[in-house]
């Protein structure tokens, strides 16, 4: 039966898919510039859907719904409204690209696949899972192969298509022997049949690991990130964004679903593995991160670090370990994306992305030098900026769960880190413009950029400074695991 509740769980993803059906609508009426309203839309329609499902949409008690398809939790609807900002904000940093700002199925995919995230953060079900993940995953493989006409993004959308292919295939089969194992797709019944014993600990790690090269390639964690650098580089500068960030937070919401519910009776066997992960990914993140000169692929390089760093919460596995992990998504979402987002500002200028290119931008414009001084001190783990806070929950839950050793490995990466985010700032502020001709090479921020940018900057810092408000969200989140 269809009630209140059925309708309150999915009561985001029926209002993006009204903003869909809009964004059909309207768009082929719409000629010349009159086309970017598409994006106005689409991020206006996002923020309503926001500040709706905050007011008539939030959860009580953690619920099934939909047939027990659904999970109806303060961990899925935190996470989705993460996701949505995440899509909003990219809306608006996809209005003024060349290529793609004009055409209205670039924020149709954008929203399509903004459903299919929201969906993998509340699956209750194996079914409904694999479903939601190719629903994300689909669109973004288009996005990123978008601009046809260059070969770049072309190798990107290609490169991601097959390996997210490949990687799905062995999830999936994960998931196939899971049902036949327990003869149940309900994540909570496949986990009282493995805690009952039903699985031997030498299959169910199989199994396991399985999942794992899937939820990792999404994740972009070593040995599964292989294809992140070329994809980031290649697929336009907006999508780039969105992928190493939303994308990547719906991954981690399945790894903490799946791993933290349906593996518990194995969590001595797997939080080794993903302590291993972790460790391996921080550092070969960061030490192919240091001769990076594209700015892209150093962004890329940084990713798969910060993955490694999020990863040390799921090794904890304690509430404090799932609350921190939430937490750095939501730091992680906000800073990945402004610092992307001033690459497209940047780039949509000067055409150009090598990190020398960025000498004199302080004076070219000031405002951008202190938006990417506040992203890239974030991403390095600087007070008093969200990603500051994100590190030390995480090295906080890792001392709680005796991982000691992993907290080093961390620290030590995070120093490793302040070199190459400080040497882009180096460009940014000590350099100049030959000739010192920055007066005469301004970098103008269009209305979409300034309200995107200077709204991720405000997140940034509020995460460092009143992060308690965010914290206490993704510990009642967090709660709902255990």
């Amino acid at each position: 039966m269809f009630t209140t509740t059925s309708f309150a769980s999915i009561l985001p993803e029926i209002l993006i898919l009204t903003i869909g059906l809009l964004v059909l609508i309207c768009e082929p009426f719409w000629k010349g510039e009159q086309k970017r309203n598409a994006g106005w839309l689409t991020a206006g329609g996002l923020l309503l859907a926001m500040i709706v499902s905050l007011l008539f949409g939030r959860p009580g008690q953690p619920t099934e719904t939909l047939g027990g398809m659904i999970r109806f939790d303060g961990l899925g609807f935190f996470l989705k409204m993460l996701f949505m900002f995440a899509a909003a904000a990219t809306a608006l940093l996809l209005m003024d690209h060349d290529k793609a700002g004009k055409r209205g199925e670039a924020y149709l995919l954008l929203l399509a696949s903004l459903i299919g995230m929201n969906l993998m953060s509340s699956s209750a079900d194996l079914v409904m899972l694999y479903l939601s993940i190719e629903t994300a995953s689909i669109p973004l493989y288009i996005l990123s192969g978008f601009l046809v006409d260059d070969d770049r993004s072309t190798e990107a959308g290609f490169k991601y298509f097959l390996y997210g292919t490949l990687a799905s295939t062995i999830m999936l089969y994960g998931f196939s022997l899971l049902f036949g194992f327990t003869g149940s797709t309900d994540l909570y019944a496949i986990a009282a049949a493995l805690t009952s014993g039903a699985i031997s600990p030498l299959l169910a790690f199989g199994v396991a690991g399985l999942v794992t090269v899937g939820l990792g390639f999404k994740v972009s964690i070593v040995p599964f990130h292989f294809w992140a650098p070329d994809v980031y580089e290649g697929a336009p500068t907006p999508v780039a964004g969105f992928l190493s960030t939303a994308s990547k937070a719906a991954g981690f919401a399945v790894i903490l679903r799946l791993f933290f519910v349906v593996f518990p009776a194995f969590s001595a066997s797997w939080t080794m593995l993903f302590a291993i992960l972790a460790a391996v990914s921080m550092t070969v993140g960061n030490l192919l991160a240091l001769p990076q000169t594209n700015i892209k692929r150093l962004l890329a390089y940084s990713s798969i670090s910060h993955a490694g760093y999020a990863m040390i919460g799921v090794v904890a596995f304690n509430q404090l370990g799932a609350a921190s992990v939430v937490f750095y998504l939501a730091a992680y979402i906000a800073t990945n994306l402004l610092a992307f987002g001033l690459v497209m500002a940047f780039s949509r200028i000067a055409g150009l992305e090598d990190i020398r290119d960025y000498a004199g931008l302080s004076r070219r414009n000031p405002l951008m030098g202190l938006m990417m001084l506040s992203a890239f001190l974030s991403l390095a783990g600087m007070p008093p900026f969200g990603g500051f806070v994100a590190k030390v929950f995480v090295f906080a839950a890792g001392i709680q769960a005796n991982y000691v050793w992993l907290v080093v490995v961390g620290i030590i990466n995070s120093i490793i880190g302040v070199y190459y985010y400080l040497n882009v700032l180096k460009f940014v502020y000590l350099y100049r413009l030959p000739g010192e001709d920055e007066t005469n090479h301004p970098i103008p921020l269009t209305r979409p950029y300034k309200i995107a940018l200077v709204a991720l900057v405000l997140g940034v810092i509020a995460l460092g400074t009143v992060f308690a408000p965010f914290y206490n969200w993704s510990d009642i989140g967090a709660l709902n695991l255990f």
